[in-house]
C-alpha cells in the first residue's frame, strides 16, 4: 500500500499550490479520502474529505472558499487545490485513506507560505 503526495513547496501569500496523492496497493474507490495537515508544535488537523465516488466533499472552516478537494478514481488520485494561501497554511500535508477496516497515511509533503 502506498500513498505518495507531491506538489508541495514554497509559495508567497496569496499564491496557489496543487497537491496530488497517488494511491496504489488497495481498492482506491472503496476508500474515503482526506487531506490532513500538521504545523510545528500543533496537532494534526483535518483539512478536507471526499467520499468514495466524490459526491460529497467537506473542508475545514479555516480553508473554506480557498481549498477544494477532488478525486479521480480511474487514476487512483486525490487532489487538493489550494488558493489564496496564507502563512498560517504552512504545514506538512498528509494524504489519508479510510474504510471500515483500514486506515492508510502518506509520508507528507511540506507546504510553506512565506514572503
Amino acid at each position: 500500500v502506498q500513498l505518495v503526495e507531491s506538489g508541495g513547496g514554497l509559495v508567497q501569500p496569496g499564491g496557489s499550490l496543487r497537491l496530488s496523492c497517488a494511491a496504489s496497493g488497495f481498492t482506491f474507490s472503496s476508500y474515503v479520502m482526506s487531506w490532513y495537515r500538521q504545523a510545528p508544535a500543533r496537532g494534526r488537523e483535518l483539512v478536507a474529505t471526499i467520499t468514495r465516488i466524490g459526491g460529497i466533499t467537506n473542508v475545514a472552516d479555516s480553508v473554506k472558499g480557498r481549498f477544494t478537494i477532488s478525486r479521480d478514481n480511474a487514476k487512483n488520485m486525490v487532489i487538493l487545490q489550494m488558493n489564496s494561501l496564507k502563512p498560517e497554511d504552512t504545514a506538512v500535508y498528509y494524504c489519508h485513506a479510510q474504510n471500515s477496516f483500514s486506515v492508510y497515511w502518506g509520508q507528507g509533503t511540506q507546504v510553506t507560505v512565506s514572503s
